[in-house]
This record gives structure tokens, sequence and C-alpha cells, in this order.
């Protein structure tokens, strides 16, 4: 697939239509809040922090550039919002395939009336008029087109990639209301109000501990360059980050969904880690914040699990965070962090082990005897799995490949596998 010939998104969700089944039925069966389903789409692509390392089960995606799988995920992400959000029954493959298309027949409209300035005409120069599909592609090429211009390290892709999410948020909403010109003033004015609450949340992590690293400086020059603000809106950004702003004057905007301030919170998070350190003033800061945001200490670890557990996955694609000694760092910290969760629900993974009869086998085997490569790589998805089960960690993408079987036995309690191999006899 060539995502630069048009027709590619078709064929794109063509390839993909079991995939976004799947999300939209298991939405239907109401297993999951649809804001927890959206992190847990969105989170592990990288595209909530400005990446796409993300796996996209797609053939020839390795001939694709930053751009196309940037524009790709965007599409994908798109897509899986307005589904999540979609509340009405669909009862046949006809009805599902009727709500994709109004889907990917609205991603031109929604760019063209709540960002009018990444607008593409719905007619030709000849004077043809545009497919919803040929509109949706061009729209989503200048959208990335726009991130696209600042290449850079894992820093700078963040900072001005990572309102994209804002994007994918605000459509899940508007493709469910009726589009009138009140209604595109609100989504518009909300946009505004959510970029300059990320502003806000950027400068405050920034004086966290009363000092802005160069690192926090560059990169908040860096962002504002790629917001779209007004040279009003910009001056009053650069005075916030100069003077600083207490977490109760951030203010950000009533009604905040969870993943809203999830994505608040892991700004903040991403801020703060972009010299390298989080010191104990910095660690404070963090917990205020979060509980401004009605979360508790728990929440922010795992944000923080959130955040480690990807920058593990995807290590050597992030070349700017190739150092040995950070990487010990993130990894222990992780370790150290899903331990204490691990820890603190020992009861649930014990229930889980007790009923895997395949690892219950395979561990009293172990007693004794050299498991082969194939039982050790089984054993290890299976405790991936059990990890996963843990309610808080289902919906935070956990690193596989970063999560070898030692790590995995350093991670879950000590006493776990003694009891539940005597218990399961």
């Amino acid at each position: 697939m060539n995502t630069n010939e048009k027709g590619w998104l078709k064929e794109y969700i063509e390839f993909r239509k079991d995939l976004l089944k799947d999300v939209f039925v298991g939405q239907n069966k109401k297993s999951s809040h649809p804001e927890h389903s959206l992190y847990s789409i969105i989170q592990p692509t990288g595209l909530m922090y400005g990446q796409s390392v993300g796996e996209l089960d797609v053939p020839d995606q390795e001939s694709w550039s930053e751009k196309d799988r940037m524009k790709v995920l965007l599409a994908e992400s798109l897509i899986s919002s307005s589904l999540l959000f979609y509340d009405k029954p669909v009862n046949s493959p006809e009805e599902f395939s009727r709500v994709v298309s109004q889907t990917l027949e609205s991603i031109g409209s929604f760019y063209n009336t709540i960002f009018p300035e990444l607008a593409i005409p719905t007619k030709t120069f000849f004077g043809g008029k545009r497919s919803p599909i040929e509109l949706a592609e061009k729209i989503l090429d200048k959208r990335v087109d726009h991130t696209d211009s600042f290449k850079g390290n894992f820093w700078t892709y963040f900072f001005h990639n990572s309102l994209l999410f804002l994007d994918i948020f605000i459509y899940g909403q508007w493709i469910h209301t009726n589009a009138d010109r009140i209604v595109a003033d609100f989504f518009r004015y909300e946009r505004d109000e959510l970029r300059f609450s990320v502003v806000k949340v950027i400068s405050a992590a920034s004086h966290a501990n009363r000092v802005i690293a160069f690192e926090e400086r560059r990169l908040f020059e860096f962002f504002i360059q790629s917001t779209d603000l007004s040279l009003d809106q910009k001056n009053e950004a650069l005075r916030i980050f100069e003077e600083g702003i207490s977490v109760e004057d951030i203010d950000l905007p009533s009604e905040n969904s969870w993943i809203l301030k999830k994505f608040f919170l892991e700004m903040a998070i991403l801020t703060i880690w972009s010299d390298k350190v989080i010191d104990q003033s910095e660690l404070d800061f963090l917990r205020r914040f979060c509980h401004y945001l009605n979360f508790s200490d728990e929440d922010l670890d795992y944000s923080l699990v959130a955040i480690e557990g990807f920058v593990l996955e995807h290590w050597s694609q992030l070349e700017y965070l190739q150092n040995k000694k950070n990487y010990n760092e993130v990894s222990d910290m992780f370790i150290k962090r899903v331990s204490r969760i691990a820890d603190k629900n020992k009861a649930m993974l014990m229930r889980g082990l007790q009923q895997n009869d395949v690892v219950l086998d395979l561990l009293r085997k172990a007693r004794f005897n050299e498991l082969s490569l194939e039982e050790k790589e089984l054993v290890r998805k299976e405790l991936i799995q059990l990890l996963k089960s843990i309610p808080t960690l289902s919906i935070v993408s956990m690193p596989h490949h970063f999560l070898t079987l030692p790590i995995l036995l350093k991670i879950l309690p000590k006493s776990l596998f003694a009891e539940g191999v005597d218990a399961g006899k």
C-alpha cells in the first residue's frame, strides 16, 4: 500500500476492517469505558507522545517514511475514536460498514470546519468535486505535513506531534453531534482552550524544581512554533513560561474527561523527563498535579509505568534516548514500580496463576528439568498476560521485548510461584 497514491485510505480500511470491528464490538459489550479503550489503542502506538514507532500489522510498512506511519496512525486513531464513542446499536455487518464509511467521509469535513488553517477545497482546480475519501486523504496528508516540517529527536517530535492527540479526542466528540455553526464554534473554542492548557501544563512542569533546564526552555520554544497560536497568545504563553504558574492556576477546562487528564499528566511527566532526571521537588509537583486532576498517587505510578514501558519497548528506535546509563536507570525504575504494583495485587495474581494449568505444569517441570526455548517463551508470554490481568495495567502497553523471563521473575512476587505451584497440586 502506497500512502501517496489516490485511494490508499479506502484500501487501508478494507485491510484493517476486522481489527476495527473488534474495537467496535468490544465497546458495544461495554467491557470497558470508551476513554480507557481509546487510551489502550493510542498509547502503545506512541502517538500520544508525538511518536510513530508502534507496531502496525500492514504489508510493506518497512518502506514507509516517518510521515507515512504518522499519517496511517492518525487515520486509524481518528476512526477508532469515532467507533468507541458511537452509542447506537449496530446489528449487522452492513450497518457496521455504514458507520465506518460515515466516519471516513467526515474526516475532511471535521478538519475543514474545526481547523480552517488546514482547509482543503471540496472542488479541484478544474471544478470537479472531490469525493469525501479523497478529501480525507488530502487533509490527513496536509495535517501530518504540518508536523513533519519539525524534524528532530524524540523531544522535538513529542512537543510538535503530541497535539495530534487533541485532534483525535475532539473528533470522537464532534462526529456524533449535529455539526451546525454553534457546535463548530464550540469545538474550535475547545481546541484553542485545550492547546493553551497544554502550554500551562508544560510551563508549570518546567518550574517544578524552580530551575528551568536548557532542555525545557528549548523544547517549549519548539512547542510554541507548532501550535498556531495568535501573536497575543504566544506572548502570553512566553510570559507564563518565564514567570511560572502554580498547579491551582492552570485552570484546565471544566468537565475534563479521564483521557484528557491522562494526557495532561503524561505531558507533565515527559516535560520533567526532558533533562533525564526527576528529582524530589519534581516528584512532589507531579503528586500535587495528580491530586489537582483528582487522580491518586497510584494513577501517577501507572502513567510512569506507561511512559517507561513505552520507552523501553522502543529504545532502539528512539535515537536521542540511546545512552546505556539512562537505559539502566529507566529499566530499574520500571522494574521497581511494576514490582510494587504486583505485590499489591498478589492475591489476584495468585488466583490467575492457579487457573493456568499450562504454566503450572511447566513450572513444576522446571523444578527438575531445563525447559526448552519454546516452553520458556510460552511461560514468558503467559506471565505477561498474568500481569495484564491487573485492571490498572490492562490498558497500559507492556514492553514485551524488554520483559524477558528473568526480568518477569524479578517483577512478580518471590513467593508467587512456590505457593502457586504447591497450591495447584
